[in-house]
């Protein structure tokens, strides 16, 4: 139904245009008709001419219906609807690389970028029991496979992900994704080994159902070699 709404509201004029075109032609039925019958020598001539009029009058009664129903959905129900219902459900790419892990041209990408040191804080944009990073702790030393736990619990939600960055700098590269909320658990795992150890930047990013992202959470992050 939002799809017949949407197509009637924003189809306004030409709907308007095409129904004009057909009055025009019922009514032209509707002259010839009356002409025939008001010409008509013969009953049964005349039977056939007020039958002609009858259908050329239903038909200009329901392109007036449709008139009357095209005005009242364009002008009054359409503008009412929740933008909502004209979004399709947004369906996040988790990357072809498995889960928690970048690509390897990613990865170059990142290692090639410097990566100027960044003082541990409590992290950027990160509203608890929203949006926010709870694992690992902002500033902490990281090394292998790491599971990122935070919440992700808004309105309106659509998906999350999660991304890294070298310090200091904006190029982005998504790890990977999620459609459902979260409430201080599991978001993901990180595979960290294929970025050379270094300063890091991690943010998580929330995408309401309207296609709008959240401010984000970002924390800071030392990738360490293994031991």
């Amino acid at each position: 139904m939002p799809t017949i709404y949407q197509f009637l509201g924003t189809h306004e004029v030409l709907i308007y245009i095409m129904l004009a075109i057909a009055a025009m032609f019922g009514l032209r039925w509707l002259w010839r008709s009356w002409n025939e019958w008001r010409r008509a020598a013969y009953n049964l001539e005349r039977e056939f001419a007020l039958r002609r009029m009858g259908q050329a009058i239903a038909s200009l009664a329901l392109i007036m219906v449709l008139l009357c129903g095209e005005l009242v959905t364009a002008s009054f129900i359409f503008p009412n609807l929740p933008a909502s219902l004209f979004v399709a459900t947004i369906t996040p790419d988790l990357l072809a690389t498995p889960t928690g892990t970048i690509s390897a041209e990613l990865a170059t990408q990142i290692a090639l970028t410097p990566r100027p040191a960044v003082a541990a804080g409590a992290g950027q944009g990160c509203v608890a029991g929203r949006v926010d990073i709870t694992a690992p702790k902002d500033g902490s030393e990281i090394h292998g496979t790491v599971d990122i736990r935070g919440t992700v619990n808004v309105s309106e939600f659509g998906f999350y992900k999660y991304e890294v960055s070298p310090a200091g700098t904006d190029t982005w590269a998504t790890i990977s994704a999620g459609r459902d909320k979260v409430v201080d658990a599991s978001l993901g795992q990180w595979d960290t080994t294929v970025l050379t150890p270094g300063d890091y930047q991690l943010r998580l990013v929330v995408t309401d159902n309207q296609g709008q992202s959240l401010p984000a959470c970002i924390i800071a992050l030392r990738i360490v070699p293994q031991p």
